[in-house]
C-alpha cells in the first residue's frame, strides 16, 4: 500500500518548480490541501486573486485540491489522524506570524511521529543565510545585494520539475472552494479580474511576453506608467504562480546586460524585504529609524479620503489611484509619487497608506508592501532620504510627457492639451478638480517638522 504524503500549499500555487511538490510525490501519493486560515489578514483585491488562482491551480490537480478553513494547527492534525499521515510537507513562509504557526505546527506532530519535511520555494537566498562579516544583517540594500547576495552566497537554486508523475490521494469527502468565502469581497472587486490573467500558465506566458518584448530597454523605461517595459510579474510572485527561481535562470538564459542586470536587482529588492521582515520583524509596524517616532503626522480623513479616491487635483496622482481602484495594481513609479504626497506633502503616517495598499492591491505583500512605504517616508532601512520629496508635476512631466497615462485613468483630461495635463489649474477655465494643497508649502513645512526631528 503506497504511503500518503499530506501537502499544504500555502503561497505556492503551481506544479512546476515546486520543491514540496516534487518532494512529496517520490514519496507515494498526494493529498493536496489548502487552508484559508480565517484570523489571517488579506485585503479584498487579493482575496479575489487568490480565488481565482486556487481554481485554476486546482484545474491543474484535476480537480483534487482539498480545501479547508479554520485553523491551520487543528486541521493538519486532524487529517493525520483521519488518514493516518506519516508525511507532512510545505514550503516555507518567510513572515513572521507564519514562522510561528509553522513552529507549533512541527512541535505538535513530532509528538505524534509525524515526519515533517520544509522547503524554500518562494526566495532566492534564505534571510538566515545572508549576514555581513561580523554576523549581523545588513541594513542597505547594495551591499546586501552585490556582496551577499551575488558574491559571496551560491547560485540560486535551478529550477525543479516533478520527476515523477503526481499521484493523488482521494479523500472521502471534499470541501468546496467556495467554502472559503473568498470571492464575497466588495462590489468593486467584481471587475478586477478582467485586467489579469490568472495562474501558472499565464504566469510563465507573461514572462516569456515580458522577455520578447519588455526586457530590452527595461533600465531606462521602466519608469514611464504608460510603456510596456513592466513586466506586470509581482501579484503571479506573490501568490506563487511562478517562482523568482524561474524568472531569474530565464532571464540568465540571455547576454548579461544592463536591461537584464537592473530587471534582477528590482527581484533583488524584493528579496532585500523580505530580509529585513524575517530579521526585523516588527517592520510592518515600527519605524524602523526610530527618530520618526517623534515626528508630528497629522490625519486629516477628508484628505486622505480625496487621496484614495484619486480627486487630489494633481493628475499623475488622481491616475495612479485610479489605477489602483480599478486594476487592484499601480506602476511602480507612480506608487512612489502617490506615496511621497501622502506621508510628506499631506503629513498623513505612512501607516494609512500601507491599510489602502493592503486592501487594494492584488500584490500585496507583508514585506514588500511594509518596506516601501517606510522607504518613501524615509522611516526604513536604505531609504530614501526624507527631503527626497516626490513633486508630482515634475515626476508627470518627465515619465509621462505626453499624458497617455492619465488620459487612460483619468477621463476627464483626455481631450486636455499636453501642456496642461500635468497642471491643468495653468488653464483659463480650468474644469479639473482645484487641488487640495498647495506644494510648495506643504514640502516646507514637512522640511520643517523632519529638521525639528533630527536635531531632538
Amino acid at each position: 500500500m503506497s504511503k500518503t504524503v499530506l501537502f499544504w500549499f500555502r503561497n505556492d500555487l503551481r506544479i512546476n518548480d515546486n520543491p514540496g511538490i516534487n518532494f512529496s510525490s517520490k514519496k507515494g501519493l498526494v493529498f493536496p490541501i489548502y487552508i484559508h486560515d480565517e484570523k489571517s489578514k488579506i485585503g479584498s483585491a487579493s482575496k479575489l486573486w487568490l480565488h481565482n488562482s486556487l481554481l485554476s491551480l486546482d484545474k491543474s490537480l484535476n480537480n483534487n485540491l482539498n480545501f479547508f478553513i479554520g485553523n491551520p494547527l487543528d486541521i493538519i492534525l486532524s487529517l493525520c489522524e483521519k488518514y493516518n499521515i506519516e508525511n507532512v510537507v510545505w514550503n516555507k513562509s518567510f513572515e513572521p506570524k507564519s514562522i510561528e504557526i509553522d513552529s507549533k505546527i512541527e512541535s505538535a506532530l513530532g509528538k505524534k511521529n509525524v515526519a515533517v519535511d520544509k522547503f524554500n520555494a518562494s526566495l532566492l537566498w534564505e534571510p538566515e543565510s545572508i549576514l555581513k562579516g561580523d554576523g549581523t544583517p545588513y541594513k542597505v540594500f547594495t551591499p546586501f545585494y552585490r556582496k551577499g547576495c551575488l558574491l559571496f552566497s551560491s547560485e540560486p537554486r535551478k529550477p525543479v520539475k516533478i520527476t515523477k508523475h503526481l499521484d493523488i490521494f482521494t479523500p472521502d469527502q471534499r470541501n468546496s472552494i467556495n467554502t472559503l468565502g473568498l470571492s464575497d469581497g466588495k462590489k468593486w472587486n467584481g471587475e478586477l479580474v478582467k485586467h489579469w490573467d490568472i495562474g501558472e500558465v499565464n504566469a510563465t506566458n507573461k514572462l516569456e511576453k515580458f522577455i520578447k518584448n519588455g526586457l530590452s530597454g527595461y533600465k531606462k523605461k521602466r519608469d514611464f506608467p504608460a510603456g510596456q517595459n513592466n513586466s506586470m510579474l509581482s501579484p503571479h510572485i506573490h501568490f506563487g504562480e511562478i517562482s523568482v527561481n524561474q524568472i531569474w535562470h530565464e532571464i540568465k538564459k540571455y547576454p548579461e546586460d544592463k536591461d537584464s542586470d537592473h530587471f534582477l536587482s528590482e527581484v533583488g529588492w524584493r528579496e532585500f524585504s523580505y530580509y529585513l521582515l524575517y530579521h526585523f520583524r516588527n517592520l510592518p509596524e515600527d519605524n524602523f529609524q526610530k527618530k520618526f517616532d517623534k515626528f508630528p503626522w497629522k490625519y486629516d480623513e477628508k484628505l486622505y479620503d480625496l487621496w484614495k479616491k484619486g480627486l487630489t487635483g494633481f493628475p499623475i496622482i488622481d491616475a495612479g489611484m485610479r489605477q489602483l481602484w480599478e486594476t487592484g495594481y499601480i506602476h511602480n513609479r507612480v506608487r512612489m509619487i502617490v506615496a511621497s504626497f501622502l506621508v510628506k506633502n499631506l503629513q498623513i503616517h505612512w501607516h494609512y497608506g500601507r491599510d489602502w495598499f493592503w486592501e487594494c492591491l492584488v500584490d500585496a505583500d507583508l514585506a514588500s508592501n511594509s518596506a516601501s512605504w517606510q522607504w518613501v517616508a524615509g522611516s526604513g532601512a536604505d531609504a530614501a532620504p526624507y527631503f527626497r520629496i516626490f513633486n508630482p508635476v515634475l515626476q508627470s512631466k518627465k515619465f509621462d510627457p505626453n499624458g497617455e497615462y492619465i488620459r487612460k485613468y483619468v477621463p476627464e483630461l483626455s481631450k486636455t492639451e499636453a501642456k496642461f495635463i500635468h497642471s491643468p489649474w495653468e488653464k483659463e477655465n480650468n474644469e479639473y478638480i482645484e487641488p487640495i494643497i498647495d506644494l510648495k508649502s506643504s514640502r516646507e513645512k514637512a522640511l520643517l517638522f523632519y529638521n525639528q526631528i533630527s536635531k531632538s
